[in-house]
C-alpha cells in the first residue's frame, strides 16, 4: 500500500455542519416552500453558471446576491450568508485535522470560494496558520473539479496525488481527484468519515476515552 502522508479537505460541508440543512432551515425561517433554493439557485442554468462565476472570483458575493434575489423574490442584502448562517463549525473533522498534523501528516484545504463579499465562510478559522496548505479557488480562477486546482494543493503540500486522501461533500468532485491519483473520501457523516480516514491514513484521529 502506498504511504500515505498527505490529507485534502474540502471546507464547507467538510469542517462545518452540512451546507443543505442549513440552506433548509433558510427557507423555514423565510416561508419559502421547501425546495425553492434548489430549483431557482441550483437546477437554474444560468444560477449555475454565475455560482461557478462566484467560486471562479469572477463574480462579487453582491453580483450573485441580486441575481438570487431576482430568483426568489428575497431582498439581496447578504443573500448568501443569510442562507447559510446555521453552518457550524464540524468538531469532530477539525479535531481529526489536528490530530492528522500532530501524527506527521500534511494538511491542506482546497475549497470552492464563497466569493468576496460580506459574508466570508473561512472567518474565524485562521486557515494559513492551522493548515499546510490552503488552496481556495477564487483566489487562482479556478474551481473544482478542475484538475488544476487539484495541482496546486499538490504544490503546496510538495507530495504527489498518490500519497494523499481527499474528502469531499461533493460527490462529483471525487471522480476527477481519483483520475488524478488520489484516494477519495464521500463525506456523508463525520464519524464515518473519520473513521475512513484512520483507516486510510492509519493514525488515530479521534480521542480515546
Amino acid at each position: 500500500m502506498t504511504n500515505r502522508t498527505g490529507l485534502v479537505l474540502d471546507f464547507g460541508g467538510v469542517l462545518t455542519t452540512p451546507l443543505l440543512p442549513a440552506a433548509l432551515a433558510f427557507e423555514r425561517r423565510e416561508g419559502l416552500p421547501e425546495g425553492t433554493l434548489l430549483h431557482s439557485l441550483y437546477l437554474d442554468e444560468e444560477m449555475v453558471r454565475r455560482t461557478e462565476d462566484l467560486e471562479r472570483g469572477v463574480l462579487t458575493q453582491a453580483q450573485w446576491n441580486a441575481a438570487a434575489a431576482e430568483r426568489t423574490g428575497l431582498p439581496s442584502d447578504d443573500l448568501l450568508g443569510r442562507i447559510f448562517a446555521d453552518l457550524r463549525p464540524e468538531t469532530m473533522l477539525l479535531e481529526a485535522a489536528d490530530a492528522a498534523r500532530r501524527a506527521g501528516i500534511k494538511v491542506g484545504i482546497l475549497s470552492n470560494s464563497v466569493g468576496v463579499g460580506s459574508w466570508d465562510l473561512y472567518a474565524g478559522h485562521d486557515l494559513e496558520n492551522r493548515f499546510d496548505a490552503v488552496v481556495i479557488s477564487g483566489d487562482h480562477g479556478l474551481r473544482k473539479p478542475e484538475p488544476e486546482i487539484f495541482r496546486l494543493v499538490l504544490d503546496g503540500l510538495g507530495l504527489p496525488a498518490d500519497a494523499c486522501v481527499f474528502v469531499d461533500d461533493t460527490e462529483a468532485f471525487l471522480p476527477p481527484a481519483r483520475e488524478l491519483g488520489f484516494v477519495t473520501v464521500h463525506a456523508e457523516e463525520p464519524r464515518r468519515t473519520v473513521a475512513a480516514l484512520e483507516e486510510l491514513l492509519g493514525v488515530p484521529l479521534t480521542a480515546k476515552d
